[in-house]
């Protein structure tokens, strides 16, 4: 099951941080189609946060599809982003873990770390690379 953690300094509104960390969960194979999130009230006990910032996060992942909420049963995920070389067990992810340790090494920080990753995500996808510390959304509700 998923724990997410709710960084209240990142600028990022509460409910998207639900829906990031469970996308990521859903990209690395963390979450599996059937699988039971955690239900609106464990995830208030374990993050402090309003059951409706929860629920909002929620039908957000329901209106893209990824999950679906059974009534009395919880909610439960449709369907996977998982790709082969993104799984948590994954070569890829290994060789990322080993170049960040490099570069803990040199002296980056998580700042210098998660700039330059997101300067070669924008170069090579061509896009404006965004990443939970340092992308900033502007929603209106933090929790």
């Amino acid at each position: 099951m998923v724990e997410y953690r709710i960084d209240r300094r990142s600028g990022i509104a509460t409910y998207l941080q639900i829906v990031q960390q469970t996308k990521q969960a859903l990209r690395l194979g963390l979450l599996q189609p059937g699988d039971r999130l955690p239900t609106a009230k464990e995830v208030v006990a374990a993050t402090a946060i309003n059951p409706n910032t929860v629920l909002k996060a929620y039908r957000e992942l329901d209106r893209e599809g990824l999950v679906e909420p059974r009534p009395g049963l919880g909610t439960f995920v449709r369907r996977s982003l998982a790709r082969p070389g993104a799984a948590a067990d994954s070569p890829l992810r290994a060789e990322l873990a080993d170049w960040t340790d490099r570069a803990r090494a040199a002296g980056l920080d998580r700042e210098d770390v998660t700039a330059l990753v997101a300067s070669v995500l924008e170069e090579r996808f061509g896009e404006t690379a965004t990443l939970s510390e340092s992308g900033r959304e502007e929603d209106g509700e933090n929790g």
